[in-house]
Order: structure tokens, then C-alpha cells, then sequence
């Protein structure tokens, strides 16, 4: 058993623990501690028990706390699960028809045609212009 020096509300306790599990013990020991903290700036001076107990039971509450957010957010992911499921098994919508003009060839060569003339007599009036 490997043994941690830890800081609590300015007293220092001497705890056992399993090799390996020291930063677990040390990051505990500071939560509690800064609940310790709160409880003394907030009371003053009090009997380590009585420190400890509130401490401790302001880290339950807040633990509580965190367990019902904790169930919440579980629900709602549970729910998304059975949504995207529901949204994967449902059928493939029916395809749309989409109708898409088509231009008669005619009207194409047709406008091809102006076009072509347009260009001429803007090149003739252009050729006026100049003279």
C-alpha cells in the first residue's frame, strides 16, 4: 500500500491507497478540499469532522447533481438513437419528375439566324460610324 500526504481545509491527512492510484486519490482529495475551502471562508473556524461532513456532502449533492444531467443527456441521446433509426428504416421517397424544356431545334437556328444578322448590321452601322 503506497501512502499520500493530502490537504484538506489546512490539515493534512495521511491516507492509504493502491500503488498507481495516487493522482486519483490527489485530484479527490483537491475537490474536496476546495469544498472544505468554501465551507471556512463562509463559517470560519470549524472541527475538522464537522468540516469534512459538510464538504463531503456538498461534493454528494453536487455529484447528485451531475448524475440527474447526466441521466437527462442519456435519455435525449437514447431518444436521437431511436429517431435516426426510425429515420434510416423509413423508404425511400418516390422519385419527382422533373420536366425539363427542350428548345426545338428549329427555334435554336432560328435564333442562331438573328443573332448572326444582329451582329451584321450592328458591324455595317459601326463601318457608317466611322466613315
Amino acid at each position: 500500500m503506497a501512502e499520500q500526504i493530502i490537504t484538506i481545509g489546512h490539515k493534512e491527512f495521511t491516507v492509504a491507497c493502491q500503488p498507481g492510484e495516487e493522482p486519483y486519490l490527489i485530484s479527490a482529495a483537491e475537490m474536496l478540499d476546495t469544498e472544505a475551502r468554501a465551507l471556512m471562508e463562509q463559517i470560519g473556524r470549524v472541527p475538522a469532522e464537522r468540516m469534512l461532513l459538510m464538504a463531503g456532502l456538498m461534493l454528494a449533492d453536487k455529484t447528485a447533481e451531475a448524475e440527474d444531467k447526466l441521466k437527462a443527456a442519456l435519455a435525449e441521446i437514447d431518444g436521437l438513437r431511436d429517431e435516426i433509426s426510425r429515420l434510416h428504416s423509413r423508404p425511400d421517397p418516390e422519385p419527382r419528375r422533373v420536366e425539363v424544356p427542350v428548345i426545338p431545334a428549329d427555334v435554336t437556328d432560328a435564333l442562331t439566324e438573328l443573332a448572326a444578322r444582329a451582329e451584321s448590321v450592328a458591324d455595317a452601322l459601326e463601318a457608317r460610324a466611322r466613315r
